[in-house]
């Protein structure tokens, strides 16, 4: 009698599709899921009235029209560059310690330079900006 055992083939599992399977799994899930985005500051925004406010002497008003001219005051810039603009303001503010500044911009103006301009009145400190509009025709009661 021969008692040796036979040689079996050993049972290997193979694993590897099985994890292929649950990290596509995973990943479905986790561009599927939406998460609940909370704003993590508390902002109130202002309101705006229809109240006309006078304008100090001292302000320094700044209008951008359509074509991108930029007026100081009344007086048109030579170009819109950001080295123009600072130094014509600088011009503006040496007599006086730091003035509001009314921005007047057309409604299609491009939002790259009123941000431009921004930029430039804060890199000057002039924090005081006030936004000139117009009231709404249906607002005027």
């Amino acid at each position: 009698m021969n008692f040796k055992s036979k040689n079996k083939d050993e049972f290997n599992l193979d694993i590897t599709p099985l994890i292929d399977v649950v990290f596509l799994l995973l990943i479905f899930f986790m561009v599927s899921t939406t998460f609940k985005h909370e704003s993590e500051i508390n902002i109130t925004l202002p309101s705006a009235s229809n109240k006309i406010v006078d304008a100090k002497p001292d302000a320094i008003n700044i209008g951008l029209d359509l074509a991108g001219n930029i007026y100081i005051n009344g007086t048109v810039l030579i170009n819109s560059e950001f080295k123009t603009i600072k130094t014509a303001l600088l011009d503006k503010i040496e007599y006086s310690d730091k003035p509001p500044v009314i921005i007047s911009a057309d409604a299609n103006v491009k939002y790259q330079s009123v941000v431009r301009l921004l930029d430039i009145l804060r890199q000057l400190e002039l924090v005081k900006i006030t936004y000139a509009t117009q009231i709404l025709k249906d607002e005027k009661n």
